[in-house]
């Protein structure tokens, strides 16, 4: 199997990731992880813009696969088998278009932009 294959796989798994994260038996520490994991792959933003070269694909091909291994490893296998089943239909019609997934992106980058900013004044 590719390197692409496998991180296509891993990202069909975020479905799986959101159920889970919403059901009450997934301990508070699985949760906040998966809730970074499904915001980051949800948000239009991202740590690193894509418009950079090479390293603008970096999120993509590691961070956001990370972030799912991590997620998919605390979950309890229980849960994460179940959440499988029940996310194979959750997003026939495509990806949900909730913008309150970009706003831990958006905080960062507007410290981050704050920050070079004040520097630059000073």
């Amino acid at each position: 199997m590719k390197f692409k294959e496998k991180v296509n796989k891993l990202k069909s798994e975020i479905s799986a990731i959101y159920i889970a994260l919403k059901d009450k038996r997934t301990p508070l520490y699985s949760k906040v992880v998966a809730g970074i994991t499904v915001g980051y792959a949800l948000s239009p933003i991202d740590f690193i813009p894509d418009f950079i070269p090479i390293l603008g694909y970096l999120d993509d091909m590691i961070i956001l696969p990370f972030l799912i291994v991590l997620s998919i490893k605390l979950i309890p296998t229980k849960i994460m088998e179940q959440a499988r089943i029940e996310a194979k239909n959750i997003w026939k019609d495509g990806k949900p278009k909730k913008w309150y997934y970009a706003i831990p992106i958006l905080i960062i980058w507007l410290v981050i932009i704050i920050f070079v900013v004040k520097s630059i004044i000073k």
